[in-house]
């Protein structure tokens, strides 16, 4: 099976990516490429900057639609950084978190809050 490049320089059409916006622009190619279930190579070249806000939205709300084993099967991610590597996996390990269990995972945030 042929794999994909997705380009997410392209997509935001600049090097830096920390709007939840952008990611929601990454997020939704990501989308359609799952759901037919195409092997994407997810391609960090170029860009300069990266927040946790927009990976969570590019990357860790595919974690509510794709079970985390066709996300692993289907995903390759190349050129990013060592540093923006370690915030991805944590981006990916509380995605993983939230969506198990949304309910409790929203009333423990409330609790934290004091709300």
């Amino acid at each position: 099976m042929d794999k994909m490049t997705v380009s997410v320089y392209q997509i935001v059409g600049n090097e830096t990516c920390v709007e939840a916006d952008d990611g929601d622009k990454v997020c939704e190619k990501l989308k359609l490429l799952l759901a037919q279930k195409k092997k994407i190579i997810l391609s960090f070249l170029n860009v300069q900057m990266l927040t946790s806000a927009f990976l969570n939205t590019a990357i860790g709300q595919l974690y509510k639609d794709f079970s985390e084993d066709d996300i692993k099967a289907l995903i390759e991610v190349k050129d990013l950084p060592p540093d923006d590597a370690v915030l991805l996996e944590r981006v990916v390990k509380n995605a993983k978190l939230y969506y198990k269990d949304t309910s409790r995972m929203e009333q423990s945030i409330k609790e934290i809050l004091g709300e």
